[in-house]
């Protein structure tokens, strides 16, 4: 099993939670991220005033699936969350031991 974690542009959410469904991923857990990587923020005026914004919001996505399925998320989510510009995101993969649903006490790809 492999953990993705997903760090994509907010409004690019929705198109991607689809692709993720499409493929077969039934369940993803979303969190409201704040970063910056080589954007390095961005300066914005309000009321006349300039101000620098350090932390670009960002959405990061997290899914564990069975191995099977790896490629075709990875494939989804860069398919649908590139747009080109600076500041798309990234993708990390890593190793998942086990999991264990509470509820029903399965574990292993059955309690994904």
């Amino acid at each position: 099993m492999k953990k993705i974690e997903a760090i994509i542009r907010p409004f690019k959410l929705d198109e991607v939670k689809e692709a993720l469904v499409e493929e077969g991923i039934r369940g993803l857990t979303i969190s409201e991220v704040r970063g910056y990587g080589r954007q390095k923020g961005h300066t914005e005026t309000y009321r006349g005033s300039e101000y620098q914004i350090e932390f670009i919001p960002k959405i990061k996505i997290e899914i564990v699936v069975d191995d099977s399925l790896l490629d075709k998320a990875i494939e989804a989510i860069l398919r649908t969350a590139k747009t080109g510009q600076v500041g798309d995101g990234k993708i990390f993969i890593s190793d998942v031991q086990d999991v264990i649903r509470i509820r029903t006490e399965e574990s292993g790809s059955q309690a994904l």
